[in-house]
């Protein structure tokens, strides 16, 4: 018996769409798991190169701890046995390594991999040599180890050229495009993906070409491309439902959520409904997925429907998705994560609006420490200003505004903000016009203006002038 995975209700094999609801159905929903493949942001996994394909997707199983723990007790015999005959050991090398993965023992699957590495530099195996780096390179990914993940990239990338291999070597393009997103370097980020997308289409890689896009898609979003995105979408629902491929139409239904959220308020029903959609296709699989790929896949629906909700001042429902999605990010990321920064921001901007403002401090000042561990300098900038805004307005503590808006100013003047630095110092001088500081109001002004000056913004610049002017005049009569 068959269950329409959106409204529930009963359905034939033969239905191509629920006669109840009217939604794309996707036939046979727990057939063929190994058929199952993980997308975006995602590249080469341990084992990828394996003709297996159950063993290329294992994640998509749980694997207790024991079976773990037995298979590694096997590979030691065999590597006892070999090494004693003089036999090659790479192999069984890389096979030990990935079950450390699994157990999420990422030194010791390092350690591995570097064993692997030199044996297979001794045979000259360039294929190996290839697989090795890679995998050494999405380890140092996961540890946050960004630069030591591209050199071990640039490195697989460079071996499997010299094969020709172009299947690999598209991946090897989105693990590139990966960790250059990771440290937000788009323009890399994007000409890796192009790359692959490219490459993809010239060989006629289907599921590659696929995949690629869709990891595009998250640089298009900071783009605003939004045209674009809309057509990678349909063209990959379109294919991941043909294929039966769960994690794909998961994935490109949080991602159709996240493209009807920045379309607009016309379009948040449909944002709502695109992420309830994925929600409920992740719990039909849940016993057949580990706790870490289901909370990958969850984190950012919990995310957007906690913004949602908080646009539609549903504030306890707001709180209640937003924790989810912390919890959910802590769950899988071994290390303190970008995305905890936005989750972050997220609940600091939710307390802000529930009149908490201690605590709403409290979560942009988390939030501005995870963006300054990954070099975010803009965010930084940007929770400066809402802290400082939060004192300014709501606490009555001007020393702490000041203070703050200085954090910001700098961030900007460094960037070279221009329009951002205006408006920061603007805000300073109507401080110090509140003070009665008038000759350092006029300074901060008149560095504003020479700021919009910069960006040629007439308007602001006309406001600044009657304003300075204004001071001046108040200034000299107050002198008198």
């Amino acid at each position: 018996m068959n269950y329409c995975p959106f409204c529930k209700k009963r359905v034939e094999d033969h239905w191509s769409f629920c006669r109840h609801c009217n939604k794309p159905l996707i036939v046979n929903i727990k057939k063929k798991f190994t058929e199952i493949r993980e997308y975006p942001i995602d590249g080469l996994t341990f084992n990828s190169y394996e003709e297996s394909i159950e063993e290329e997707n294992y994640d998509f199983y749980i694997i207790k701890d024991d079976n773990i723990e037995r298979k590694i007790q096997e590979i030691d015999k065999n590597l006892e046995q070999k090494e004693t005959h003089g036999e090659l050991v790479g192999s069984l090398l890389l096979e030990k390594s990935s079950l450390y993965y699994k157990k999420r023992d990422f030194s010791t699957a390092l350690k591995i991999l570097e064993m692997a590495l030199k044996n297979f530099g001794e045979e000259n195996d360039l294929l190996n040599i290839a697989i090795s780096h890679n995998e050494i390179g999405l380890i140092q990914e996961e540890l946050g180890f960004f630069d030591e993940a591209i050199y071990h990239f640039d490195r697989t990338l460079e071996n499997l050229k010299e094969l020709k291999d172009n299947n690999k070597i598209v991946q090897v393009y989105n693990n590139l495009g990966n960790a250059y997103y990771l440290i937000k370097d788009l323009e890399n980020s994007y000409k890796y993906y192009q790359e692959a997308l490219k490459l993809a289409e010239r060989e006629k890689m289907l599921f590659e070409e696929v995949k690629s896009s869709s990891n595009l898609v998250e640089i298009l979003f900071l783009l605003k491309d939004h045209d674009r995105i809309a057509k990678i979408l349909a063209r990959n629902s379109d294919y991941f439902r043909k294929n039966e491929d769960l994690n794909g139409i998961i994935n490109t239904l949080i991602k159709y959520g996240k493209l009807y959220y920045f379309l607009g308020e016309d379009y948040y029903d449909q944002s709502y409904e695109s992420f309830n959609d994925a929600l409920s296709l992740i719990e039909k699989i849940k016993e057949d997925i580990t706790t870490i790929i289901k909370a990958r896949l969850e984190w950012e629906c919990f995310l957007y429907l906690g913004k949602l909700n908080l646009l539609w001042d549903n504030d306890v429902d707001a709180e209640d998705y937003l924790l989810k999605s912390l919890e959910s990010i802590r769950i899988y990321e071994i290390r303190d994560d970008l995305k905890q920064g936005v989750v972050l921001e997220a609940l600091g901007n939710l307390y802000e609006i529930k009149g908490e403002n201690n605590k709403a401090i409290d979560f942009y000042k988390l939030s501005s420490e995870i963006y300054y561990q990954f070099g975010d300098d803009p965010k930084i900038a940007e929770i400066s200003t809402k802290i400082a805004q939060i004192y300014l307005d709501y606490l009555d503590n001007n020393s702490k505004a000041i203070e703050y808006y200085n954090n910001a100013l700098k961030v900007f003047e460094k960037l070279n903000f221009s329009k951002e630095a205006a408006e920061t110092l603007n805000q300073l001088g109507d401080i110090a016009v509140n003070k009665g500081l008038i000759e350092m109001a006029l300074l901060d002004l008149e560095q504003a203006k020479n700021y919009y000056e910069d960006i040629k913004d007439e308007y602001n610049i006309k406001l600044l002038v009657e304003k300075i002017k204004s001071l001046k005049s108040s200034n000299k009569f107050n002198d008198f």
